[in-house]
């Protein structure tokens, strides 16, 4: 509590913001509107961050939710999220020139989904239901996929071949969720198969044991991210398992309550893996208005991971253009 002479302090977690993903997918948008001019379109959000959306959409990004909202033969970004072949496939019918940002990890579980369905696995996604990233993987092998969106929809489950079951997982998923959904999968289907891998990206994992370190010290938790972003939201929800008396998600510094601050001492700061530092900036000069001047860095993790635009903005003079291969 804000007990007299006690300081107050802000602790600002670290890794926060901006995954490799995001960096990549936001610098993919820009870097075709310096190459090929305005409009650029782009397939859904480019990242579920409303602050980036707008910014983009100021430097001439169009964003659309469906292939045909398209024109004919125009440049196209697909998101972060990644899509089904069923689009590709769309984009090609109107002539687009396409330019893939899906994010490589989750890339990664469209190819763990395709690999398993060719086994005749069938495949048991955890992620929420109507997540542009579930709608994307699903896509890949719609006849050998169910959704699970939590440990109740376990028991509604049917398989073909209980000795021939796999889970994969929505990236942006708590930890703590998947497997909760995964120990009731197991239950169920003793033979389960895991994934090579985990699905869950690091980027999720790291920012969610910042957020852990900082909700046991923290009496205030603020998670800087958009209500879309399901990241963002899991790490609310990680902070009050942890034991934070309270945790909110903001999307700006615009959102924050000042009575929320009443006796608290310390609040503990982070943002999700699509919202922008600027944003962290703002939340950090309102809480210093109010009194929280002295800042200090929780470092639970280094992050190096960089990844490279997408090889269609390596090739002169245009990107791959559907049809004219």
């Amino acid at each position: 509590m804000n007990t007299p002479g006690r300081r107050k302090r802000v602790l600002l977690a670290a890794p926060r913001g901006w995954c490799a993903g995001v960096q990549r997918a936001v610098d993919t948008v820009e870097r075709a509107l310096e190459r090929y001019g305005a409009p650029v379109y782009v397939r859904h959000e480019i990242v579920h961050n409303a602050h980036v959306v707008r910014a983009l959409e100021n430097k001439g990004a169009v964003f659309v939710e469906r292939t045909d909202q398209v024109p004919e033969g125009a440049l196209v970004v697909f998101s972060a999220h990644g899509v089904a072949p069923a689009v590709h496939a769309e984009a090609a019918e109107r002539n687009l020139t396409t330019i893939d940002a899906t994010c490589p990890l989750v890339t990664k579980v469209h190819k763990e989904a395709v690999r398993f369905a060719s086994e005749e696995y069938d495949i048991l996604l955890i992620g929420h239901e109507g997540h542009e990233e579930v709608i994307g993987t699903t896509g890949e092998a719609p006849d050998h996929i169910t959704v699970v969106d939590g440990p109740d929809d376990v028991a509604t489950i049917h398989v073909r071949d209980e000795s021939k079951v796999v889970w994969l997982s929505q990236t942006t998923l708590s930890v703590d969720e998947t497997m909760r959904t995964v120990d009731a999968l197991k239950a169920r289907f003793p033979h389960l198969l895991s994934p090579p891998s985990d699905d869950i990206c690091y980027a999720t994992q790291n920012r969610q044991t910042a957020v852990r370190a900082l909700a046991q010290q923290a009496e205030l938790i603020l998670v800087v991210g958009s209500a879309n972003s399901s990241n963002s939201a899991r790490m609310v929800e990680v902070a009050l398992d942890e034991g934070a008396p309270a945790a909110h998600l903001v999307d700006s510094a615009a959102d924050i309550d000042p009575a929320w601050l009443a006796d608290v001492s310390t609040v503990g700061l982070t943002s999700g893996a699509s919202a922008p530092d600027t944003l962290v900036d703002g939340v950090l000069a309102l809480l210093a208005e109010h009194g929280y001047q002295h800042v200090e860095t929780v470092t639970t993790a280094e992050e190096s991971l960089t990844f490279a635009l997408p090889r269609e903005l390596h090739h002169d003079p245009r990107v791959r253009q559907y049809g004219c291969l």
